[in-house]
This record gives C-alpha cells, sequence and structure tokens, in this order.
C-alpha cells in the first residue's frame, strides 16, 4: 500500500467524514463554551483578587495558584470519575466544560490582572476625582483600557483552550480527537487523525495568525 493510499485514502476519508464532523461541532461548542466561561470567570476573579476583602483575595489567589499548576487532563479525571462518589455526576461534556472553563479562568484572571495593574495610577485617581462610583470607574475608565492592552495574550489563552478540547475524549466526549480515533480503528486506517488534524490547523492556525497581528500592532502603538 503506497503513502497516500495509508495516510490519505479517499474512500477511508468519504467513510468517516460524517464521524468528523459531528466531532469537529461537538469541539467547537465545547471550546466556545469554555472560553467564554473562563473570560467571565477570570474577569471576577481578577477583580476579586485585586479588590475584594482580604479573605476573598486569599481564596482567589489559592484558586489560581492551584488550577494554573493542575494538568487539565487530571482535572478532567477528577471530575469526571471521582465526584460521583460524593454524589455529583456530570455528563462528559459538562465535565470537559467544567475543567477547561476553571484552568482558563485561572489563567484569564492573571491576564485581566496584569493589564488592570498595567493603567497608569492617575486614571483610577482622576476617576475618583470626577466623583465616579468604582462600578462606573471600571465599565468607563478601566476596563476599556485593560482589555485592549490584554486582547493579544486573551487570544493566545483561547487557542490553548480549544486545542486542550482534544483532551476531552478521555471521558467518553465524542469530540473530533475521540471519532477519529474511533474511525481510525472502524477502518483500520489512520487517515481520519490525518483529516482531523487538519480541521485543527485549519481552526486554530487563523487564530494564531491574528496573535501575532495584534502583538505586533500593540507593540507599535507602544512605540509611539
Amino acid at each position: 500500500m503506497s503513502f497516500a493510499e495509508t495516510f490519505f485514502n479517499w474512500d477511508v476519508l468519504v467513510n468517516s467524514f460524517p464521524l468528523l464532523l459531528s466531532g469537529l461541532k461537538i469541539t467547537l461548542f465545547l471550546g466556545v463554551v469554555a472560553i467564554i466561561a473562563g473570560l467571565v470567570l477570570g474577569l471576577i476573579v481578577a477583580l476579586v483578587r485585586l479588590y475584594g476583602v482580604k479573605p476573598a483575595r486569599i481564596i482567589a489567589k489559592i484558586y489560581i495558584d492551584i488550577f494554573r499548576s493542575i494538568p487539565i487532563l487530571v482535572l478532567l479525571i477528577v471530575v469526571y470519575y471521582a465526584l460521583p462518589f460524593v454524589g455529583l455526576r456530570l455528563s462528559p461534556f459538562m465535565s470537559a466544560a467544567l475543567a477547561l472553563t476553571l484552568v482558563s479562568g485561572a489563567y484569564t484572571a492573571e491576564i485581566f490582572r496584569a493589564g488592570i495593574e498595567a493603567i497608569p495610577r492617575g486614571q483610577f485617581e482622576a476617576s475618583q476625582a470626577l466623583g465616579l462610583s468604582y462600578r462606573h470607574m471600571m465599565a468607563d475608565i478601566v476596563l476599556p483600557q485593560a482589555i485592549r492592552i490584554v486582547i493579544p495574550p486573551l487570544t493566545n489563552n483561547c487557542i490553548n483552550v480549544m486545542k486542550d478540547t482534544a483532551l476531552a475524549s478521555v471521558v467518553a466526549m465524542p469530540d473530533l480527537l475521540k471519532q477519529a480515533t474511533q474511525a481510525q480503528a472502524l477502518e483500520a486506517n489512520p487517515t481520519p487523525l490525518i483529516v482531523a488534524a487538519l480541521m485543527y490547523i485549519a481552526i486554530l492556525w487563523p487564530l494564531v495568525y491574528l496573535v501575532g497581528r495584534l502583538e505586533k500592532k500593540y507593540r507599535n502603538e507602544v512605540a509611539r
């Protein structure tokens, strides 16, 4: 059997493509859910870490340190296989979404914190001098500037989340990698795995390019 017939077998591709497409849809949905939830969680944790009462700041810091340290694969296994022993049973999708969100939220919190701390102190003092409430100061003055600063690292974190969705296959979720592995076993041919890899590249390559453009744009703005 030739190289093309082994790794790019057209008949195998046609037979397995519906399975791969269903897995791709689940992967994209899982990634979007985890990214959005991680952004919201990260912003809340960052604000608590910076401006909360001392006990809340300590809890936020512990959360960030723990979930930046634990491998996602380990967390997935704990969430899916260990939580049922304490009476909490989650579906494969919910388990994967929860694990990805917790880890993404920890990294996102640090990104937001760095962005907020990069805002000149005079911006805060000017807002207070104008009599703005904390909510209006953050919503109208601080966060718009901070978000602009952290867009490149946030986008990079989103790429990592989307790549980490491949780990969801360990909890029997029919994502792209799981479906590709199943199709490979059914067809006794690695073509489905090659196609799955190409699908991941097609999704992530534009995002990688976008990160590079955003970082270059931000460096140019800073240099002015």
